[in-house]
């Protein structure tokens, strides 16, 4: 059964990773609708260099 769990086991570790990246990117798109909507100057132009930068994914709108 020890070839069974060798098996199993990079597959988990390849499960995990997708389902932790998805994680990710939902928190981002939640910091970006946060973003979106304070009525702030500052924070806009805070984003707007986190972006710019290439921190953030290149797929959401710098405002």
């Amino acid at each position: 059964m020890g070839w069974l769990q060798s098996l199993l086991c990079p597959l988990k570790k390849l499960w995990d990773r997708l389902h932790s990246g998805q994680k990710k990117r939902r928190g981002i798109y939640i910091l970006y609708k946060d973003v979106k909507s304070c009525p702030c100057e500052d924070v806009h132009v805070l984003w707007s260099i986190l972006v710019e930068s290439g921190a953030a994914p290149a797929s959401l709108p710098s405002k």
